[in-house]
């Protein structure tokens, strides 16, 4: 079955780190664009980073950092400095050659992983 596997959420105090992971089954995820989105409870799903094709990183300046590992067929989710306000499930959709601007319709979702920070 074509599909994104998600794994890695879990519950990490205040400032902590988590690493999700996104791997592609049945299709190689380096020929997709993969954006990563959060819907917190009560609220509407929100991008937070974007991934495209020929990236193997985005730019790490900000809290949240995308990576592809095509020889594993993954790709990931860094979260640094995590909020409680950073609580909520995490998604991760692939679009083919998508390069991160513009109308997309996404092809794969993954199930979600839940992030929860608390102290």
């Amino acid at each position: 079955q074509l599909q994104l596997v998600q794994s890695g959420g879990g519950t990490v105090q205040p400032g902590g780190s988590l690493r999700l992971s996104c791997t592609a089954s049945k299709f190689r995820i380096g020929y997709y664009g993969v954006g990563w989105f959060r819907q917190a409870p009560g609220k509407e799903r929100e991008a937070v980073s974007c991934i495209k094709q020929s990236e193997r990183t985005t730019n790490s300046e900000g809290r949240f950092t995308a990576s592809r590992d095509n020889a594993q067929n993954t790709v990931y989710l860094q979260l640094n400095s995590l909020a409680p306000e950073d609580t909520a499930v995490y998604y991760c959709a692939a679009a083919p050659q998508y390069m991160c601007s513009g109308h997309v319709s996404w092809s794969f979702w993954g199930q979600g992983a839940q992030v929860t920070i608390s102290s």
